[in-house]
């Protein structure tokens, strides 16, 4: 499991918070910057090409699962969206170089980001809807003696959120980077001969990552979408 440890690269205290620089740092930086390369490069060329082609495609993708899910209401919030969707889509598909570093396979990356979807759709929920986001909590048309414990269990769904995001974009990049590793080691331990069954293997499971990278950027998005319309519209 060394692929997932993280090492410090550059010692920095602030004060008694321990603030180093590390691996996981690094690739997130590096994720940063090939996506800025990739949507904002292109741009600055007179003649479309591939990249901006790439680019375009992105912010159609993005801006139609918007429209789809939030309406015209959720317009303000497409740079954040769009943002939350190129890192995680990047980091997950720079996890697939090899000897490279899987930074959506961390529990506190991918809990970072999620709770910072929940308190965004929280404060977007309080600060248009005021003291009535709260009746998000009460589902209409359930009998009053049902009543408490459906808010119960409503309001335990909604802080559970974060969690819930979290983990399934953590465990999925875990599991599948994990299970890379484990065909990879029959590849070497079982020599030439036999080696050739886990390596197909290995082939279809490579080619399923790719996959499984693209889809939970595109799941914790779309949750993201739906967290927001929540707060803007007050389906429920």
């Amino acid at each position: 499991m060394h692929q997932f440890e993280i090492s410090p690269l550059a010692k920095i205290s602030l004060g008694h918070l321990n603030a180093d620089f590390t691996n996981s740092s690094l690739w997130m930086v590096i994720a940063v910057i090939v996506a800025s390369l990739i949507m904002l490069a292109p741009a600055a060329r007179l003649v479309p090409g591939r990249l901006q082609s790439v680019a375009e495609i992105a912010y159609e993708f993005v801006a139609n699962m918007m429209r789809s899910t939030v309406g015209e209401g959720g317009r303000p919030f497409f740079p954040f969206i769009f943002t939350l969707f190129i890192f995680i889509l990047t980091t997950n598909m720079l996890g697939m170089v090899p000897y490279s570093f899987t930074v959506t396979s961390h529990l506190s990356v991918t809990f970072a980001l999620a709770l910072t979807v929940f308190i965004v759709a929280t404060l977007v929920g309080f600060a248009k809807h005021g003291a009535g986001y709260l009746k998000l909590f009460v589902p209409s048309g359930v009998p009053a003696v049902l009543l408490p414990l459906l808010v119960v269990i409503e309001v335990i769904s909604y802080f559970t959120r974060p969690i819930s995001l979290s983990v399934r974009l953590f465990a999925n990049m875990l599991a599948g980077h994990t299970m890379l590793k484990v065909f990879g080691a029959f590849v070497v331990g079982m020599g030439v001969l036999a080696g050739w069954l886990p390596l197909l293997v290995m082939v279809g499971i490579t080619g399923l990552e790719f996959l499984v990278a693209f889809l939970q950027a595109y799941v914790f998005a779309v949750l993201t979408c739906i967290y927001l319309n929540d707060a803007i519209n007050m389906h429920h």
